[in-house]
């Protein structure tokens, strides 16, 4: 599928290096994940504009999607063959005729001489890359999404447990094949974001609960937020600032391996209570006396 990269930064084949930089940057604030939070619209969108200021922006890959167009990232191929063909041409020397270049490079090129036998070269696509963003909370669980490849919708399935920079390959949705060859690859690498309370090393997750001074000294119950909803503890009677206490199985889920997760320490920060008032100032005097 032809993505015309002009067409996406509003702009034509005669714009010059700051012409795609100021249309670049025009959208690209547009369009950006952090300005539209919640329009996937938008974040397709900002990655085609990233796409296309890709390939723009850098003079020889420009100079090559204009005069290849699609096939632009086989450039250097096409190239190649054409080099082998001038060499060669009206030559026996490398044990080809000049009739078996003529039709192989009119298969490739549509050249009228020679007369074709219909023989084509075919070259396996090029390999793509992308970023999937996901909160801690979106790997927790495994899930189905929908991406936009090269106007493509692709749907795919992500594992509970998946890894903040882990790359998955989708066989077959990379680009698109010449002369009947074979697609390349996909491939997604996950950025997972940091949560605000809980901290993530591979299947363990890490939390820090506050604990007021009156359940640490005596001891009670707490009930705790996790990712997998709420939890109550017991708190042993005289816990210390900085204790720390294991939840076998309240982790996150082990990649690919249903139904194991790893742990949840939780430590304890006490807190000093504040605005006594002059009973409870004299309680605690009375016991700092004891």
């Amino acid at each position: 599928m032809f993505i015309d990269y002009y067409k996406i930064l509003g702009i034509d084949k005669t714009a010059t290096p700051k012409d795609v930089k100021t249309a670049y940057r025009k959208l690209a604030r547009k369009y950006h994940p952090d300005l539209n939070p919640n329009d996937k619209d938008a974040k397709n969108k900002f990655q085609e504009i990233n796409e296309a200021n890709e390939v723009l922006s850098d003079p020889e890959k420009r100079k090559k999607y204009d005069q290849y167009g699609k096939e632009w990232q086989h450039a250097d191929e096409f190239e190649k063959q054409k080099q082998y063909q001038e060499q060669s041409a009206g030559s026996h020397a490398t044990g080809f005729s000049g009739g078996d270049f003529s039709d192989f490079f009119e298969s490739m090129f549509g050249g009228a001489a020679g007369g074709s036998r219909g023989r084509q070269v075919k070259f396996r696509g090029e390999d793509l890359n992308a970023e999937l963003q996901l909160e801690l909370i979106d790997a927790f669980k495994t899930q189905k999404q929908t991406l936009t490849v090269n106007g493509s919708k692709i749907r795919i399935t992500i594992p509970a447990g998946i890894e903040n920079g882990q790359t998955i390959k989708i066989p077959g949705h990379g680009g698109q094949g010449i002369n009947g060859g074979p697609n390349g690859d996909l491939y997604i690498t996950f950025s997972i974001a940091d949560h605000p309370k809980i901290k993530r090393l591979g299947d363990n997750l890490y939390t820090t609960v506050d604990l007021d001074l009156y359940t640490a000294v005596l001891g009670g119950e707490l009930t705790i937020d996790t990712l997998n909803g709420q939890v109550k503890l017991k708190v042993a009677p005289e816990t210390q600032n900085g204790s720390k206490v294991k939840l076998k199985g309240k982790g996150f889920p082990v990649y690919k391996k249903e139904g194991q997760f790893g742990d949840l320490y939780v430590t304890y920060t006490i807190k000093i209570p504040t605005n006594l008032t002059e009973k409870q100032k004299s309680l605690f005097t009375e016991l700092s006396k004891s």
